[in-house]
């Protein structure tokens, strides 16, 4: 895992906006978007759900300070499409993003809302563009009700969510599709090319002790920064879900648009539940089509593990470079 760009770079960059709600895997999430060359970041766009939307915009600010991150940043939806809202401090702290101190921001805040910058960005690229969203899907939503006309302008929605077994915030529900279950509806209904990583994926991009070597021997401002947040992330989710290494969640949405044999996906019939007691918020994974629905979601299951820490550590390396 220490040759850079292992991987075929020849072809167009992938053109993305990453719709985030940065928490330490979003974090890592907009390092890898930034900084692989087979990618091209138009735009990050925030929204509340590790933290609420003040904390994760000015996270967002900070990393992109941090990583040499240079793309319009816009503020979101502060709460579900129902109005909850729900921070994740038993995971990612009180700022949503503690373990170590992140610069003051140097990346100025668009003055448009998450939603209108989305539609900006989609309207004035020349092809389709790929919305890769890690945080709750109430933004994707609420754009594709409000501007239907730019629909096709979306090649593909990549979200991180769900889960095709059991879940982290209930015993079925994943946090970021349980945070807003009407919106990952919507996106699931709207007839785009989808693909889902759930748990059942990003619990297998562990940061395990020699991942933490590899950070250790960069020896660069920004990875001495990912050590410190990963190793606060070790330590809540060892407390929380019995969990030593920490699955780095986020960033597998964005590997997977690098090199799509990162992951094994099937395509099914995907549906949220929305009203049941236990179950609100779970993802119904019809792997094998037990009732009949048509297919509407690829479903990432199995992660090249290798491969994907690969493209994560090639990417902080150059980041680190970045001035």
């Amino acid at each position: 895992m220490h040759s850079l760009y292992p991987y075929p770079c020849d072809m167009k960059p992938i053109p993305l906006i990453l719709d985030c709600d940065p928490g330490h895997d979003d974090a890592l999430a907009m390092i890898l978007a930034a900084h692989n060359p087979s990618l091209q970041l138009l735009g990050i766009t925030t929204v509340s759900g590790n933290g609420g939307i003040a904390k994760v915009t000015l996270n967002a600010r900070r990393v992109a300070t941090l990583a040499g991150i240079n793309v319009p940043i816009a503020e979101g939806a502060g709460k579900a499409i129902l109005g909850a809202i729900e921070e994740a401090h038993d995971i990612h702290g009180e700022s949503a993003l503690d373990g170590a101190e992140l610069p003051q921001p140097k990346i100025e805040l668009s003055t448009l809302h998450a939603v209108d910058l989305i539609a900006k960005l989609l309207a004035e690229h020349p092809e389709p563009v790929t919305l890769v969203a890690t945080g709750p899907l109430t933004n994707i939503a609420l754009f594709l009700k409000m501007y239907p006309q730019l629909k096709a302008q979306i090649s593909e929605i990549v979200f991180m969510g769900g889960s095709a077994s059991r879940g982290n915030r209930t015993p079925y529900a994943e946090f970021n599709i349980w945070m807003d279950p009407e919106a990952a509806d919507v996106v699931l209904r709207s007839g785009l090319p989808l693909t889902m990583c759930g748990l059942d994926v990003t619990h297998q991009a562990l940061v395990t002790k020699p991942i933490f070597a590899q950070l250790e021997e960069m020896q660069s401002e920004l990875s001495k920064t990912i050590i410190g947040l990963l190793k606060f992330f070790a330590k809540t989710y060892d407390e929380v879900f019995e969990m030593p290494d920490p699955p780095l969640h986020d960033p597998v949405a964005i590997a997977l648009l690098i090199d799509r044999s990162v992951v094994k996906s099937r395509f099914v019939n995907v549906q949220v539940e929305l009203s049941g007691p236990l179950t609100r918020g779970a993802t119904v994974v019809d792997i094998y089509n037990r009732l009949g629905e048509e297919a509407n979601c690829n479903v990432a299951l199995d992660l090249d593990f290798n491969k994907f820490w690969t493209l994560m550590l090639d990417a902080i390396r150059a980041a680190a470079t970045t001035k």
